[in-house]
Parts: structure tokens; C-alpha cells; sequence
């Protein structure tokens, strides 16, 4: 028992011998049609800083490396996957379920986008909804076979990373940051809700990290030092990769494609993922 036991056993992550009560179970199904080997989520401490970018790449990479891959973006009043992959369609409902979309390169998409009649339509709700809204995502659409699921999570530690901590078979998570002083800050409140929550970090990625010069061929840090091995370092974690600034990445966002951007930044994330249990 630890030394800070308020005696709530039902909300309590530790398996202790005193325990009391049964641990509340929020755990939400799979369609009884899907099929989901990995979920990873992708998270950040703040809006801004390519969290969306970096889930849509690492969908790419995986679906390059020849796995069936899916995004969930439960980014519900901020969603932009259908847009970074240039995603035109609409989700379709059958008498089973909801069948996701799928990109020009096969890779499987659902986004509140999806379903609202105007991309442009603000999604006004209350947490609960928008709560709710995600573990329909997981538990409604139909996701058939797929290998590894990459979750585009919203920013922050609020309601909706606590109820896809808590509600969905999360394998690990991905915190995304960027050189900033003061988001490296914030990630770090990030990097401690997934170990309250016993979720397992994979580690960190950097975007934005640096500038290459095509003139000279050198790096130039424009947002200052990185601070990102310091908070590796704090929480005993890996950086994974460093994204630069590069006016072909922006230009793949905006345009819808992601699928066809060329960069290996990634690679080693992919080869990681391929050998978790």
C-alpha cells in the first residue's frame, strides 16, 4: 500500500494486497468486426507544435514499410488529418458500423470531418460529447485488420487523453515537442500524466529542431537551443527523431499530401514499433 493510500480503490491504478474494491473498468471494445494489433497514441503538451504532422508521417511510414495502418484523430474540435491527407470523401454508416476512409495510399482515416456536412462546421460541444465522440470512434467504426492504429490526440492533459487513457488499449504513446524552452516545460506535464495513467512512453520527437541551409548545407537552431535530451534525460526516455524546419513539409500539409512527401526522419520510429511485443 503506498504511503499516500486515500483508501479509493476503485479509481486506484496499483495492485496492491490491501485493496478493498475492484478497480473501475472504462475500458471500451473494439466492433466485434475489428481488429487492431497496435495503438499508439500521439500527444503534446500544447497546440502547435506538429503533433498532427507527425501522426500522419508515422501512419505514412508504417504503411510504407507494408503494415495496415489507421488514424484516429480524436482531435475533435481541432481536426486536421482528413486535410493533411487531402481526404475529400465522407464516412459512410452501414448496418454494422461505420466504415472509415481510406487515402489514396490505403491507409484508413475517421475524423469528426468526416462526418460534418462542412469541413468548416465548428464542433461546439461540452467534454462529455466530445468524449463520447472519440470512443465511438474506437468502438462504432469498423477497423478491419489493422496492424499499427496511430491516435492524433488534442493538446493538453484534459478530458480527452484521460478518457483514451483510461477507454482505449493504448500500447504506448509518442510525445511530440519543439525546441521552445517553455513547451519543453509543458511536455513534461504530458510525459508525467501517461506515467500516472501507466501508459507506457516510447519516447520523443522533435519538430521543428533545426534549419537546414540549402546554401551551405549547415544547421541553424531558429527557435534556440533544444532542451529535449534534458527532458529525455529527466524521464529516462529516447528521442526518436528531430523534424526540420522545411518549407516541403508545410507545402505536403496544405496540399493534401502527406503520402507523397519523401523524408526518412522517421524510419527508426518505424523500425522500433515493428519490434514492440
Amino acid at each position: 500500500m503506498s504511503e499516500n493510500c486515500d483508501q479509493m480503490c476503485s479509481s486506484c491504478s496499483e495492485d496492491c494486497a490491501e485493496r478493498k474494491e475492484e478497480r473501475t473498468d472504462f475500458t471500451e471494445k473494439l466492433h466485434e468486426m475489428s481488429s487492431v494489433k497496435k495503438a499508439i497514441a500521439v500527444v503534446s503538451g500544447k497546440g502547435g507544435v506538429g503533433k498532427s504532422l507527425v501522426t500522419s508521417m508515422l501512419a505514412v511510414t508504417m504503411n510504407r514499410m507494408g503494415y495496415k495502418v489507421a488514424v484516429l484523430d480524436a482531435d475533435i474540435t481541432g481536426p486536421s488529418i482528413p486535410k493533411v491527407f487531402g481526404i475529400k470523401e465522407k464516412a459512410k454508416g452501414i448496418d454494422s458500423g461505420i466504415l472509415p476512409v481510406k487515402t489514396e495510399t490505403g491507409i484508413d482515416v475517421m475524423s469528426i470531418n468526416l462526418l460534418l456536412e462542412d469541413d468548416t462546421d465548428p464542433v461546439v460541444w461540452r467534454s462529455p460529447l466530445i468524449s463520447g465522440a472519440v470512443k465511438q470512434f474506437w468502438s462504432d467504426v469498423i477497423w478491419e485488420d489493422i496492424d499499427y492504429m496511430f491516435i492524433d490526440m488534442p493538446p493538453g492533459t484534459g478530458d480527452v487523453p484521460l478518457t483514451v487513457f483510461q477507454s482505449l488499449a493504448i500500447d504506448g504513446i509518442i510525445v511530440v515537442t519543439s525546441p521552445q524552452e517553455l513547451v519543453s516545460m509543458i511536455v513534461s506535464k504530458a510525459v508525467k500524466m501517461a506515467e500516472l495513467m501507466n501508459i507506457p512512453i516510447i519516447g520523443l520527437v522533435e519538430n521543428m529542431s533545426y534549419f537546414r541551409c540549402p546554401d551551405n548545407g549547415k544547421d541553424y537552431q531558429i527557435f534556440g537551443d533544444s532542451h529535449i535530451e534534458e527532458i529525455a534525460k529527466e524521464h529516462n526516455l529516447k528521442v526518436l527523431a528531430k523534424i526540420p524546419i522545411d518549407p516541403k513539409i508545410s507545402s505536403a500539409c496544405d496540399d493534401g499530401k502527406i503520402e507523397h512527401l519523401e523524408g526518412n526522419w522517421l524510419e527508426p520510429i518505424g523500425k522500433m514499433l515493428e519490434k514492440m511485443e
